[in-house]
Order: C-alpha cells, then sequence, then structure tokens
C-alpha cells in the first residue's frame, strides 16, 4: 500500500473513533482522536495505563499550537527552532483536547511532527493525535516495527504498513517543560 492509501484508511479508523500503530518522527506509536475521550480511553487500556501518566499529542504545525495551548510562551518558536531533533514540550493550561490526554495538573505534552505520513495524516485529519510507543506501561521502548509484539498489534484497530521495513533506528523525543514566564527545564535529552 502506497503511503496516501495508509493515510485514507488511518482517516477512517480516527474518524470513527479507533486506535492505530503508526510510525512517527521518533518510535513506533500508538495513536487515536486526541479530542475524542472514549478513543483515548482506549489508548489507556491497551496500554494497561491507568490514568497515572498524560499522553503525547502530535500536531501539524507551529500555528495550530493555539488551539491546544492558551498562552503560548513567546520564546517558544526560537526554543524549537534551536532544537534539531524531535522535540516534545510539556505546556501548561492545555485546552480543546480530551480530559484524559491532559496531565491533572493542566499541562499537556505536545510535538510538532514533521515526518511525512504523520504530518500529513495529522494535516488531513484536522486534529491532533496521540502519540504513545508501541509497548505495554513498564516493557521496552520497540525502535523498529518487528519489535511490537503481536500481542499489542491485535489490540488496536489498525496497523499502518507504510514504513514498517525501515530499519532506522529511533528514539523517544527531548522532552522540555516549558513554564508561561518562559522559563524552561530539559526532563529528557
Amino acid at each position: 500500500m502506497d503511503i496516501q492509501d495508509e493515510i485514507k484508511k488511518s482517516l477512517q479508523v480516527l474518524h470513527e473513533g479507533g486506535t492505530l500503530i503508526y510510525p512517527t518522527d521518533t518510535v513506533w506509536g500508538i495513536g487515536c482522536d486526541a479530542t475524542n475521550y472514549l478513543a483515548v480511553d482506549k489508548i489507556h487500556r491497551i496500554k494497561r495505563r491507568y490514568g497515572t501518566k498524560s499522553l503525547i499529542v502530535l500536531i501539524d504545525s507551529f500555528d495550530s499550537l493555539a488551539l491546544y495551548v492558551k498562552n503560548v510562551p513567546e520564546i517558544t518558536f526560537d526554543l524549537l527552532q534551536s532544537i534539531n531533533n524531535p522535540v516534545t514540550i510539556i505546556y501548561s493550561n492545555a485546552r480543546n483536547l480530551a480530559p484524559n490526554v491532559i496531565a491533572k495538573d493542566g499541562t499537556i505534552a505536545i510535538r510538532i511532527v514533521k515526518e511525512k505520513f504523520c504530518n500529513s495524516l495529522i494535516s488531513q485529519f484536522g486534529r491532533p493525535i496521540v502519540s504513545t510507543s508501541a509497548n505495554f506501561t513498564s516493557e521496552p521502548t520497540p525502535t523498529l516495527f518487528n519489535q511490537i509484539s503481536e500481542e499489542l498489534k491485535s489490540q488496536v484497530d489498525y496497523v499502518v504498513s507504510y514504513n514498517q521495513d525501515s530499519f532506522i533506528l529511533s528514539k523517544p523525543s527531548t522532552i522540555i517543560r516549558l513554564f508561561e514566564n518562559g522559563l524552561y527545564s530539559i526532563i529528557r535529552e
């Protein structure tokens, strides 16, 4: 299947409130519509994660950020431009997202994804999608598609076939906590 066919099938799954395993700009992820409470709940159940951690949300552009964060600190654009690797930023005052994707303190972890498949999928979907590593909680993060357990694959609604044969070793994104006053701290490099 080519990339457009995979995007079309993935869009159908997302519109129906389903879950999918898909390639991101970092590692293979499990995703769903980040604005759909029931879809996000499915992700928590699949991961065997029971409300203890928030999830990362992927968006397609810097311009979309203000839709999901009440106050985007002025330093954000410069910070994103200064880091070459994928970077996830934790922002205060999340909004317009499913409550169960937001941390209890009102923060949300967002990454602007540049990878072709993800960016096109999110852009065509018109909403952010959840991105959490394609593994059960407390198990190692798979860096290649063939490391994802068959049990996990069987629990999602769709497994994207695009890029499954890629042998580019990936790693999770850098995570930065950005405060409204413009100060920040690096949580994971």
